[in-house]
Parts: C-alpha cells; sequence; structure tokens
C-alpha cells in the first residue's frame, strides 16, 4: 500500500513538473515586482504563501503600490480571482463526498494548473488519486514560492521586468493549458469564443470581462454540444 501510494506521490510530482518550469518568470516576476514597489522582504514573501494566485498577486501589487483604496484591492482581486468558483462548482459533485480534511487542502491548492489535470475521468476517485491530486498542487505551490523567493532576493537588483515582457509567460502558461484539452467540436467552440470575447471585454476595459467571457463560452460550447446530440439523435432515428 505504501508503494502504491508513493507511486502516485511521484507521479503528481512529475506530471506537475513541466508547468512548474513553465512559470518560473511569472513567478520571479511577481516576486521582484513587490520588493521594487517597496513592499518588505516578509509582504512579498507572504503572497504567494497566502495568495497564491499569479494574476492577483501581480495587480494587488500595483494597486497597494498605487495607494488604491481596500476596496478596489478587494474588489478587482476578487474579480479577477472569480474563476475559481466556477473551477470549484466543476469539481463539486468529484469533491462533495470527501470529509473536510481533504477538501480544504485540495480547494487552497485549486490552481488554473491543477484544474486542468481535474478533467480526467478518474480524478479524485479514490485516496490513491486523492494522493496525485495533493501531490501535483502541492508541488506547484512549493515551486510557485521558491520562483517568488528568487524575485524577492534580486528584486533589488534586477531591472523592471514588466518592461521586459515576461508577464507574456501568464499568456503561455493558460495556451499550454488549454490545448491539450480541446479534444472535440464543441470545446473548440468554447475556447474560440472565450479568446475573442476576452480580447473584445479586454479592449472595452471591462472589469467583469474575464468572467463574462467566460460564460459566454461555456454557453456557446453547450449549445453546439446539444444542437450535436439532437442532430445524432436525428441520424439514427432515420438509419434504423
Amino acid at each position: 500500500m505504501q508503494n502504491i501510494k508513493k507511486k502516485y506521490l511521484l507521479k503528481g510530482l512529475l506530471d506537475m513538473m513541466p508547468l512548474n518550469l513553465a512559470v518560473l518568470p511569472w513567478g520571479i516576476l511577481c516576486g521582484s515586482l513587490a520588493i521594487q514597489r517597496d513592499f518588505t522582504v516578509l509582504e512579498a514573501l507572504l503572497m504567494p504563501l497566502i495568495v497564491f494566485a499569479g494574476a492577483a498577486q501581480l495587480v494587488s501589487i500595483e494597486l497597494i503600490a498605487g495607494n488604491a483604496s481596500l476596496a478596489t484591492i478587494l474588489l478587482t482581486t476578487f474579480i479577477i480571482s472569480s474563476r475559481h468558483f466556477l473551477y470549484g462548482l466543476a469539481l463539486r459533485n468529484k469533491l462533495k463526498h470527501l470529509p473536510k480534511r481533504w477538501r480544504l487542502p485540495l480547494g487552497f491548492l485549486l490552481t488554473d494548473e491543477l484544474f486542468a489535470f481535474s478533467g480526467r475521468k478518474q480524478a479524485y476517485r479514490n485516496n490513491n488519486r486523492l494522493y496525485y491530486a495533493l501531490s501535483a498542487g502541492g508541488s506547484f505551490y512549493i515551486t510557485w514560492f521558491i520562483w517568488n523567493l528568487i524575485g524577492v532576493m534580486a528584486g533589488s537588483f534586477l531591472p523592471d521586468l514588466t518592461e521586459l515582457g515576461l508577464d507574456f509567460a501568464i499568456a503561455v502558461t493558460f495556451i499550454a493549458l488549454v490545448v491539450p484539452g480541446i479534444k472535440n467540436f464543441s470545446i473548440l467552440i468554447t475556447v474560440v469564443v472565450s479568446g475573442v470575447l476576452a480580447i473584445i471585454f479586454q479592449l472595452w476595459h471591462w472589469q467583469v470581462g474575464l468572467v463574462l467571457s467566460a460564460l459566454g463560452g461555456m454557453f456557446a460550447g453547450y449549445t453546439v454540444s446539444q444542437y450535436q446530440t439532437r442532430l445524432r439523435k436525428v441520424y439514427q432515428g432515420v438509419e434504423k
């Protein structure tokens, strides 16, 4: 039993490793930016430990440095991170039977990267799969902190990395997460519609654009999926 557990722990670590490495520039950017915006070392390190959300960290650092109001900071980070609410709803049926000792840590570790692993049919089905999820999510948490720590340590010596375009690593990471999941036409429609809407809402400077684009993409994908199902039934009826 112990060998099986170790096997799943190791597999979770190895499967997450490419994404752990992919966010290296993103993590360094977050850590160094905090120091360059006059955060203390403790404050800069608490961001990845407590917030643990790259986009929310970057935005909140800039808002705090700009003396934005607490309400503005909370509302903005809430909107940016609201997609995690959708992640939770998507995984509710898989996790609702688990005790809190499993749900709480898995909920905290549920990043975009771990959610990308959660679409597999066997995800969270048994204890071995739960150990796999904890290992994958936990390794990402630790690695994210390490990259931030490197950024904090080098923050006083590095130039403003936002001018070097390292924030493009955010887009690259999300593309790497999304593309392997495009397995049928309805999912393709979901991705395309979400992407187009996200660009439009960004050009319009809509603060809730990310959430609306996700909802729009899901609605489009669901509509296409239902249409395909009806066509399939009609085709099967004609064959009979």
